[in-house]
């Protein structure tokens, strides 16, 4: 039942949030291992933002404690991912978006905004993607949390950006407990918000989609062949990246 009432959310919002689901210790791991790397790429790439002044995204390393199965395989959040879309759901994105101190307020925006039929792109289309994202450190107000405009997945973009101007729907903040696990459509409009402190805000994600959709919009590491080893049949068959 309440992996029902977390569908329905995410169909009537266009996201959901799972509260202290994940474990920590492998979390805490995943950070412990990974911030080196992110300070290295931050510091290297400190002129070269590429999602917008101060915002940085990279491709997560699936070298272990990065990545552990029982945070990519979590059973609950795909029995919501695949209840909202079909069994067949494929991973094919696995990445890091990394404001740091001086980022400011997006324009609310929706990902991949290339439409499934160009010659169609308000058409109104069941889901054939999620975003499933969890922070590596707490995230709080001043922390630069995502904030997402409840519904406007399900409205036209003219409506849904007019319906934010004119102060019909507001854009909700999505602060993060190490543990939650924020589940969300991507075409529901949302923005970043400004990052005021010190530390990078680690917000890492993936992307599930129906296995017969396919883009390459974002970097991606290959797997390691020891990695892509230890998994089960099961999880091979539902994960979409290049192997070394």
């Amino acid at each position: 039942m309440p992996n029902k009432n977390m569908i329905a959310e995410l169909q009537r919002n266009g996201f959901c949030v799972l509260k202290a689901h994940l474990p920590v210790p492998p979390i805490e791991k995943c950070r412990d291992a990974f911030w080196p790397i992110l300070l290295g790429y931050l510091s290297s790439h400190r002129d070269e933002p590429n999602r917008g002044p101060h915002r940085h995204f990279m491709p997560m390393p699936f070298d272990p404690p990065c990545f552990a199965p029982e945070l990519f395989f979590d059973a609950d959040v795909l029995s919501i991912v695949q209840g909202a879309m079909d069994e067949r759901i494929v991973a094919d994105q696995w990445g890091c978006d990394a404001p740091v101190k001086g980022s400011q307020y997006q324009e609310p925006h929706a990902d991949y905004r290339r439409p499934l039929f160009a010659e169609a792109p308000d058409l109104l289309l069941p889901a054939y993607m999620l975003v499933v994202s969890f922070a590596l450190n707490r995230i709080t107000p001043a922390d630069g949390p995502i904030g997402i405009a409840p519904g406007t997945h399900r409205m036209r973009r003219e409506e849904a950006i007019q319906a934010l101007k004119s102060g019909e729907i507001e854009l909700k903040p999505v602060p993060l407990d190490i543990g939650d696990v924020l589940i969300r459509h991507p075409w529901a409009l949302h923005r970043g918000t400004p990052n005021t402190t010190d530390t990078p805000r680690a917000l890492v994600t993936i992307r599930y989609v129906r296995r017969w959709y396919a883009d390459t919009s974002r970097d991606v590491n290959r797997i390691p062949r020891t990695v892509w080893n230890s998994l089960t049949p099961a999880q091979q068959d539902m994960t979409r990246f290049p192997i070394e």
